[in-house]
């Protein structure tokens, strides 16, 4: 799975699910702090103080396997519990963390399970699929529906989805929901790239690089310039993967990949080479010079 896209919805992933956990510390706390959220959905409460200690207990393992463990035990303590999906989305983010794309795929459908609207679930699945789609599959056309209609439900649900607490800034809540658009968008770009459909491949990507200018995603760029050179518009082409070469520090395989593309299409468009590197500043006095 892309570690760009790991990194920036491992961040909102985690500012999600500690939601919960900062807005109180007993149920009696949390039926307090409901009446202060706005009206539409209402943050998950656990109905006995055992069962909130045990929550706290399981939230706080870390490791895949581990709280998936901690997860399915709480889960068949209290099979009613509405924080069974908080647990499950702890052991999606790390698996997320660990980069085992198989495993997150299998919480967040757990996740979907118990809370069909969870925005972050839907869009990281949907980014697990896109991502493994291939011409291979024999479920193909199933998983290319699943994209579609897990990416379309992130964009109409993240604002009713979401429950803020009060002390969350509006631009705190303005970049949580841009980011999952952003992947939302990438997750339809990427399958749109992968089902020949070109057009609107640049499209759902480019909305996903406007959604997301805090954190730049090279992979985003990198595939919008695939999706415009495929289109001929090797000039667009050329800006996009630039601004892919320009974001992918600490990450050669797609640096590589990405300089392959521009030249293929500096020849395309007879564009000059890259600018050399700046020439390195001088030595301090008495430094050894290498030979």
């Amino acid at each position: 799975m892309k570690k760009s896209i790991l990194v920036i919805l491992g961040t909102a992933l985690f500012y999600g699910l500690t939601l919960f956990a900062q807005q109180s510390s007993s149920p009696a706390a949390s039926q307090t702090s409901t009446q202060s959220q706005p009206a539409g959905k209402r943050p998950p409460q656990a109905k006995t103080q055992q069962e909130f200690n045990d929550y706290n207990t399981a939230y706080a393992i870390s490791g895949g396997a581990a709280i998936e463990k901690a997860a399915s035990d709480f889960a068949a303590k209290y099979p009613q519990s509405e924080l069974r999906s908080y647990l499950y989305s702890k052991a999606m983010h790390d698996y997320q963390s660990e980069n085992n794309p198989g495993k997150m795929l299998a919480m967040g459908e757990k996740v979907l399970a118990l809370d069909p609207d969870n925005s972050i679930a839907l869009v990281l699945t949907a980014t697990v699929l896109a991502d493994s789609l291939s011409d291979a599959d024999q479920d193909r056309e199933q998983k290319i529906a699943e994209i579609k209609k897990k990416a379309d439900r992130t964009l109409q649900t993240v604002d009713s989805s979401f429950v803020p607490t009060p002390d969350t800034t509006p631009e705190q809540v303005a970049a949580y929901k841009s980011t999952l658009q952003s992947a939302a968008h990438s997750a339809l770009g990427i399958m749109e790239l992968k089902t020949a459909d070109d057009v609107g491949a640049e499209k759902d990507l480019k909305s996903a690089a406007d959604l997301n200018k805090t954190q730049p995603d090279p992979y985003i760029w990198y595939h919008l310039a695939l999706a415009q050179d495929h289109q001929k518009k090797y000039t667009e082409a050329l800006a996009s993967v630039e601004q892919a070469l320009h974001y992918t520090d600490g990450n050669a395989d797609l640096a590589r990949l990405a300089q392959g593309e521009r030249e293929r299409l500096v020849r395309l468009t007879n564009a000059p080479p890259a600018l050399p590197s700046p020439p390195a500043s001088a030595p301090p006095p008495n430094a050894k010079v290498p030979q």
